[in-house]
């Protein structure tokens, strides 16, 4: 039992250097992650009241993202990926100052701080996504994404709890003249001290550019539109629950010491199962694993809407807490198989089909934002917080089907790849 914790440690080196330098680079900026998703939306309720300006930040999110994968595509052909990378990372700082620096929360505003973190996001994940499709393989991916998993879990833990706690204490003991924004300042000092961190690391590993090829195709062979829709119907799901449960903390709960605490609840479990996921489970066992999260999601969705109380955001937000991460460790390894196979049957740039399946995201954040926008503007937040959202977990749920039809695909079974691993 004593040499566990060093057997472990022996298994992640014997993995390849680049993709254990990706993980460590992923770790810290995983502690940046939790304050970007948790304190935006709390800030800009805290400074306007206004849960449509939450919205709209996310929607101005998701448009940059796609946008700046096009951008990331082209700039890839002149300069390093490691430097992206970097730049991604780095602007999600900048578009936290931007919105300290308004002087009045307004929707041109917060929609110009959304676009900037949508440029750090799509520099982020169009880069990141690309180093994990080439330092890992399909054997190996169970374990890169538990370990990557359970990383963000554990500072999913951490950070809300130490950062929320922050706040309210600023708050309670009037600390800074009683002026709580400086908190948020210091956090967003934080911010840049960690990114900046993050990206002296990943110049450490090696990491190769794609190749030098065309990125921009529209016509793809079934088993990709297949996956395309995947991917909409994931967009569906995270265009509305990226909101929703920080605004139902707020609503029914309390402050954002509350909203730290209770995403804690629950986590450190969910951190160990994932931990021991990626470690025993493999490609056989994905969509188990995913049907699993999307089960989870409906159970959280229905405390929801049959609560619609403080004990309900509670329920919620801890099957929450386990639904998405099984989604991604399962999610994430598909995606990637997929890539792999496309690639191989098409002859294409492998940044091609990263670059459409991010389209495909952007759609179902798309209709899931304007989904919570037009219920909270034209019939009540309380129809928007209450009952949609058990909609968009019922048809989520629709997901684990399409996931099954892909993986039966023959092109998954037939299409020999070079490196299976």
């Amino acid at each position: 039992m004593n040499n566990k914790p060093v057997s472990e440690l022996s298994f992640f080196k014997s993995h390849p250097l680049s993709m254990r330098v990706l993980l460590l680079t992923n770790l810290i900026y995983g502690l940046v992650i939790p304050i970007i998703e948790l304190f935006i939306g709390a800030y800009i309720m805290r400074n306007s009241s206004d849960i449509s300006l939450v919205v709209i930040f996310q929607l101005a999110v998701y448009t940059g993202i796609p946008t700046t994968f096009m951008i990331n595509g082209y700039l890839l052909r002149r300069v390093p990926i490691s430097r992206l990378y970097s730049l991604g990372m780095l602007l999600s700082g900048v578009s936290m100052t931007a919105m300290m620096l308004l002087n009045e929360l307004n929707t041109a505003g917060v929609f110009f701080a959304g676009l900037i973190m949508g440029l750090s996001y799509g520099f982020f994940w169009a880069n990141r996504d690309f180093l994990a499709l080439n330092t890992t393989n399909d054997n190996n991916r169970n374990y890169y994404y538990g370990i990557e998993t359970f990383f963000y879990t554990m500072t999913g833990i951490i950070v809300p709890f130490c950062a929320g706690a922050f706040i309210a204490a600023t708050q309670k003991n009037g600390w800074f003249s009683g002026n709580v924004n400086v908190a948020y300042y210091i956090l967003t000092g934080c911010v840049f001290g960690l990114t900046i961190l993050s990206s002296v690391l990943v110049h450490r590993g090696g990491f190769q550019n794609p190749k030098n090829a065309p990125f921009l195709f529209f016509n793809f062979d079934q088993l990709w539109n297949k996956m395309l829709g995947l991917a909409a119907l994931k967009g569906v799901a995270q265009g509305y629950i990226v909101t929703a449960p920080t605004m139902l903390i707020l609503t029914l709960v309390g402050k954002e010491g509350s909203l730290g605490l209770i995403q804690s609840i629950g986590a450190l479990l969910s951190a160990i199962l994932l931990y021991v996921l990626g470690r025993v489970t493999g490609p056989k066992h994905r969509l188990m694993i995913y049907g699993i999260g999307c089960l989870l999601f409906v159970a959280g969705a229905l405390f929801n809407t049959g609560l619609y109380s403080s004990l309900g955001v509670i329920l919620f937000m801890i099957c929450l807490l386990f639904a998405r991460p099984l989604l991604d460790i399962a999610y994430f390894p598909v995606q990637l198989k997929v890539i792999d196979v496309m690639a191989e049957m098409e002859k294409r740039n492998e940044f091609s089909y990263i670059f459409n399946h991010e389209l495909g995201l952007y759609l179902g954040r798309l209709f899931g934002c304007g989904l919570f926008i037009g219920l909270a503007w034209y019939v009540s937040e309380y129809a928007a917080l209450r009952y949609a959202l058990l909609v968009i977990a019922v048809v989520h749920l629709m997901g684990w089907f399409m996931m099954r039809n892909i993986l039966n695909d023959k092109s998954m079974r037939e299409v020999k790849l070079e490196n299976p691993g």
